[in-house]
């Protein structure tokens, strides 16, 4: 036996997992992880909501239009390197463990931005809560579609995904109250909307303690007997609660294993590049349309809106954006599954593009009702497409490196399109204001829409039927025989 290898075992766990039936035990899965993208929606909302309370020198912080692309970009970097520092450990120590850490450095980082007395603390604290979110990527994509069934994956990952935007939209009516001067002192208002956010941090904290290891993750790094406990207590509260009978796999079913405590870096690069190298390219376009479209154009909505159209309470137009976007995850979601993958994710990602490419011609003939419309009907299509980025990159490469993989893609596509986004549209907001003329920033639109199209076109050749497969069988675990 070879000095890595621990050993080899028969497992028939990834097939036990695959064919339960859905249950209330699920409904744990959901929300205990799902809440990760409720707290990242939070986060993005309330900064853009605050614009004008951050923009305050008195109240606020005294932040410029670029200052505040500036904290959004920083914030994404944090994600960045977050999700790639956090992924490699999530892989090499378990999906739990991780999801508990990265969350737990979420509300450190909220609470601290909360306490903000300048604009060199801000854009610190923003980095680290940044950091918290993006291992959160890693870690609950990798044990969501581990612990769910093989036939309601697509639609479940799609969903919660898309419950970014239900913390969107209470981002978006939370800020309204909190930023109303008749209501509460500004100086505490916006303070107060960054604590909100850790108090839900903490609530989902207590949820995660009954969600289980990954029984896969176990099975291959030489805990196949706790494996096997967590699947036999999994079925029997799913009999229990749904008052059935499971029927017993067969033999055939099972696949043979060769253990490890840790897969070399080398051998992830390999699996990446080598081994899978249309995957790799497919997901890095998924990746950069959705990160540029989402990151340059939701990050500055409330300013533009509160610059070119003269809205002073936003929270009620991005309340209206965001629940067409939760909305259209909701209702595309089941099609990834029963549709397949290729034709929807190419689907959504193309039509959103154009729908991006013709509001961007019509800037100049816009108001804050029509943009709004336009953004409601662009985003109910991007955003299942925007989940099915993370859904493809956590389902198209070996479980050994799934969480590794998710967070590499994440980081270089939002790094290509989240870092940029932001920053560029912070600058062409700032022109364009400077002008007097809203279509100066139509050039954010349209780069958005050509990379949103452009990975749609990639989907169509290089897309992977993952619908109703087990993950075993859409990329075989590197550590199989």
């Amino acid at each position: 036996m070879s000095k890595v290898e621990l050993g080899r075992v028969e497992t028939k766990v990834p097939a036990r997992m695959d064919r339960l039936p859905w249950a209330r035990w699920h409904w744990l899965i959901v929300i205990g992880l799902g809440t990760v993208w409720v707290l990242d929606g939070l986060e993005v909302t309330i900064v853009g909501n605050l614009t004008n309370a951050l923009k305050d020198p008195d109240a606020g912080l005294g932040l410029s239009s670029a200052d505040i692309g500036l904290a959004g970009a920083i914030y994404v970097t944090g994600s960045c390197l977050g999700a790639l520092f956090f992924g490699q450990l999530t892989d090499r120590f378990g999906r739990k463990k991780l999801f508990i850490i990265t969350l737990i450095v979420y509300i450190v980082g909220t609470v601290l931005t909360a306490f903000s007395m300048n604009p060199a603390w801000y854009f610190a604290c923003r980095f680290l809560t940044g950091t918290g979110i993006g291992g959160e990527y890693a870690a609950i994509n990798s044990a969501i579609d581990e612990l769910i069934p093989a036939k309601y994956r697509g639609r479940i990952d799609i969903t919660i995904n898309g419950s970014y935007w239900l913390g969107a939209a209470g981002g978006a009516l939370l800020t309204v109250p909190l930023t109303d001067p008749n209501v509460i002192d500004q100086g505490l208002g916006w303070r107060l909307a960054f604590g909100l956010g850790a108090m839900l941090g903490f609530a989902v904290l207590w949820v995660r303690r009954k969600v289980p290891e990954s029984p896969r993750w176990l099975f291959i790094h030489g805990k196949e007997d706790q494996a096997e406990r967590i699947v036999g207590d999994i079925e029997h509260t799913v009999e229990h609660e749904d008052k059935l009978r499971l029927e017993p796999v067969s033999d055939d079913e099972a696949i043979v294993i060769r253990q490890r405590r840790t897969i070399p870096f080398t051998t992830i690069a390999h699996t990446v590049v080598k081994l899978y190298p249309r995957r790799t390219i497919l997901c890095l376009s998924l990746f950069a349309g959705q990160a540029f479209l989402y990151n340059a154009f939701f990050f500055t909505y409330a300013d533009t809106l509160t610059t070119f159209f003269g809205v002073e309470q936003t929270g009620w137009y991005i309340a209206v954006f965001a629940l067409s976007n939760f909305v259209g995850a909701l209702v595309l979601g089941p099609l990834f599954d029963k549709v397949g993958r290729i034709p929807m994710i190419s689907g959504t990602y193309i039509g959103s593009g154009v729908l991006l490419a013709v509001a961007g011609l019509l800037l100049a003939d816009l108001n804050a009702f029509t943009l709004t419309a336009f953004g409601v009907a662009t985003f109910f299509i991007a955003s299942a497409g925007a989940s099915s980025a993370y859904l493809t990159a956590s389902e198209v490469f070996p479980l050994e490196t799934r969480a590794l993989c998710i967070a590499f893609f994440y980081s270089v596509g939002t790094a290509i399109g989240g870092i940029a986004g932001p920053l560029l549209f912070g600058r062409l907001i700032e022109a364009a204001s400077e002008a007097g003329d809203v279509t100066g920033i139509a050039p954010g639109y349209f780069i958005g829409a050509a990379l949103m199209t452009a990975a749609g076109v990639v989907a169509i050749f290089l897309g992977v039927k993952a619908e109703g497969q087990s993950l075993e069988n859409i990329a075989k675990p590197l550590t199989a025989e």
